[in-house]
C-alpha cells in the first residue's frame, strides 16, 4: 500500500500545472485591460469580421473590435462573479453547516430540510427566475450564485461537522468546560476544511459556467461590458462569416473550467485520509 501523496512532497504536475494556468488567467483577470492591444471598445466598421491577422491575432467580431482585447477584459466579470459568489456561498453554507450538525436536531432539520429543497431544483433555472425579478449585472450574479451554491457547502459542514463532534476530543473539550464558539472555532472547523477546500474548487468552475450561460442567453453581463458567456452568445449568429469568433472564448471558457476541475480533483485525492 502506497503512502497518501502531500502536497510538500516533490513536484506534483497534476496539481501544480493546471494551478499555475489558474494563476495566469486570474493574473489577466486582474491586469487584462493594460495587457489589451487594441481598445476593446473601439468600433472599426473597415475591420468587420476579420479573420486572424498580424494586427488582430485572433480577428474581429461583428463591430470590428479586436476579439483578443475582448478576450483578456472578459474575463474579469467572470472571475469575480465566480470567487465572489463561492466566497458567499461558503460562508452562508459552512455556518448553516455547522448549526445543523452541532446545535441539535431541530436546526439539523429546518436546515437539511431546505438545502434539500433548494437542491431539488436545477441551477439554471432558480438562476433565471432570480434575473427575472432583478436588474441584470455583477452584483445580482454575485448574489444569485451565492443563494444557489450555499446548499452545496451546506451538506458538505453538515456531513463533515458530524463525524469530527462524534471524536473523543470533542468530548474532552466539553468535559473541560469549552464554551460553544471555541469547540466550533477550535475543533470543528479546522478539522472540515479539506472537504470544503475541494467544494470550493467544483463551486468557482460551476459558477463559470453558470454565469457563462447566463450571459449566452442574455440575461448576465450586460454590453458593452464583455464576458466570454456573452461574446459566446453573440458569435453564434456569425458562425458562417467568422466561424473562429466563436471558438476562441469557447476555448478559453473550456480550458479556465478543466483547469479548476483538475485542481479539484488532485486536491481530493491529495485530502482525502481514505486515499491510498
Amino acid at each position: 500500500m502506497s503512502a497518501r501523496p502531500a502536497l510538500g512532497r516533490g513536484f506534483d504536475a497534476a496539481l501544480w500545472v493546471p494551478l499555475a494556468l489558474l494563476a495566469a488567467i486570474v493574473g489577466i483577470a486582474l491586469f487584462g485591460p493594460w495587457l489589451a492591444p487594441w481598445d476593446p471598445f473601439e468600433i472599426n466598421h473597415r475591420a468587420v469580421l476579420q479573420a486572424s491577422s498580424a494586427a488582430h491575432p485572433l480577428g474581429t467580431d461583428e463591430f470590428g473590435r479586436d476579439i483578443l482585447s475582448r478576450l483578456l477584459i472578459g474575463i474579469r466579470p467572470t472571475m469575480f462573479v465566480a470567487f465572489g459568489g463561492t466566497a458567499l456561498a461558503a460562508v452562508a453554507g459552512v455556518a448553516l453547516g455547522i448549526v445543523a450538525g452541532f446545535v441539535g436536531r431541530a436546526s439539523e432539520f429546518v436546515v437539511m430540510r431546505t438545502v434539500d429543497i433548494m437542491l431539488s431544483f436545477p441551477p439554471i433555472l432558480l438562476a433565471l427566475l432570480v434575473v427575472g425579478f432583478w436588474p441584470s449585472g455583477m452584483g445580482t450574479l454575485l448574489v444569485t450564485i451565492g443563494v444557489l451554491y450555499t446548499p452545496h457547502f451546506a451538506r458538505v459542514a453538515h456531513s463533515a461537522t458530524i463525524q469530527v463532534v462524534q471524536q473523543e476530543f470533542i468530548e474532552a473539550e466539553r468535559s473541560l468546560g469549552a464554551t460553544p464558539r471555541r469547540i466550533v472555532l477550535r475543533g470543528v472547523l479546522p478539522n472540515i476544511l479539506s472537504p470544503l477546500v475541494v467544494q470550493a474548487t467544483l463551486t468557482v468552475a460551476a459558477a463559470i459556467l453558470l454565469e457563462s450561460g447566463l450571459s449566452f442567453l442574455g440575461v448576465g453581463i450586460k454590453p458593452p461590458t464583455p464576458s466570454w458567456g456573452q461574446i459566446i452568445g453573440i458569435a453564434r449568429g456569425y458562425l458562417e462569416q467568422n466561424p473562429m469568433y466563436t471558438f476562441w472564448p469557447s476555448l478559453c471558457l473550456a480550458v479556465t473550467v478543466l483547469a479548476i476541475n483538475l485542481i479539484g480533483d488532485r486536491l481530493r485525492d491529495i485530502l482525502d485520509p481514505h486515499t491510498s
